[in-house]
């Protein structure tokens, strides 16, 4: 068998490899974007549930006539938050 005829077959098969290491790079790129994307997302909705939190830990250890404004403080701050997502 002449080894002149594995040079094309050679190239052609690199050029295959080749397309589908760069087709495998650019998916791994498009996964890795959705992944920060979804970490980020996930960031705000902690800080979003973390301030929550506080201001109900603040509500439930006051005793004072200050606790009916600090619900309607986060009643409309939520309805403030909803609108805000539903606008994205």
């Amino acid at each position: 068998m002449n080894l002149a005829v594995l040079i094309p077959i050679a190239g052609i098969a690199g050029g295959v490899a080749i397309m589908w290491m760069c087709f495998k790079y650019l998916e791994l790129r498009i996964t890795d974007r959705k992944a920060l994307d979804d970490v980020a997302r996930e960031t705000a909705e902690k800080k979003r549930l973390e301030a929550r939190v506080a201001i109900l830990e603040r509500i439930v250890t006051d005793r004072g006539i200050q606790t009916a404004d600090q619900i309607d403080a986060l009643v409309e701050r939520d309805a403030l938050d909803r609108e805000s997502e539903q606008v994205r």
